[in-house]
C-alpha cells in the first residue's frame, strides 16, 4: 500500500474531506485503503456481528456509526470477522475493546478510544446508509484512506 494522506491532501486539495482529528489506531494494519460501507448502529453490534460474519469485504473499509456511545462495538471477534472475510479495515464513531488483541489482526481499525464495556441491547443496525460525523459524509462507495497522520475521504478513487 504505497500512499500517505499528507500527499494526497498536497495532490488533490479540492476532492479529499478530512476528517476531524478525534480518531486514533487500535488495528494491526497502521494504513487502510478502500471503498466505504456504511452502517449506522443503536447501542450494540448484533448487525454488525451478523455482517462481518457472512459478508466478503473485498478490500473495502466498513464505517460505523454509533454517535460515539461509551460502550465498544468492536473487538477482537469482530476483527477476526473483518480479517476472514478480507475487509481492510474499521472506522468506528465510537469505542473498541480488547486493543492488545485487536493490534495483532492485520486489518486497519481507527476509533475514538477504548471502553472495556460491551454493547449489550440488541436492536438491529442499518446498512448502507448516509453518515455525517467528525466533519465528513460518509456515502456507500466512497474511498476512504487512512495512515499515521489522519483519514480523509474522497468521491473518486486517488492515485499516488
Amino acid at each position: 500500500m504505497k500512499f500517505y494522506t499528507a500527499d494526497l491532501c498536497d495532490k488533490y486539495p479540492n476532492d479529499i474531506h478530512v476528517l476531524e482529528p478525534l480518531f486514533k489506531s487500535y488495528g494491526g494494519a497502521k494504513k487502510m485503503m478502500g471503498q466505504i460501507v456504511t452502517i449506522k448502529l443503536p447501542d450494540n453490534n448484533k448487525t454488525l456481528a451478523e455482517f462481518l460474519k457472512t459478508t466478503q469485504g473485498d478490500g473495502k473499509i466498513l464505517v460505523i456509526d454509533v454517535e460515539a456511545k461509551y460502550t465498544a462495538v468492536v473487538g477482537d471477534n469482530m476483527m477476526k470477522f473483518a480479517y476472514e472475510n478480507n475487509w481492510s479495515g474499521i472506522v468506528v464513531n465510537g469505542y473498541v475493546r480488547d486493543t492488545k488483541n485487536t493490534k495483532e489482526i492485520d486489518v486497519g481499525l481507527f476509533a475514538l478510544g477504548t471502553c472495556p464495556k460491551k454493547t449489550i441491547e440488541t436492536k438491529d443496525g442499518v446498512l448502507h446508509v448516509k453518515l455525517n460525523f467528525a466533519g465528513v459524509v460518509f456515502n456507500e462507495g466512497d474511498y476512504l484512506y487512512a495512515d499515521r497522520d489522519g483519514i480523509i475521504v474522497s468521491h473518486l478513487p486517488l492515485e499516488m
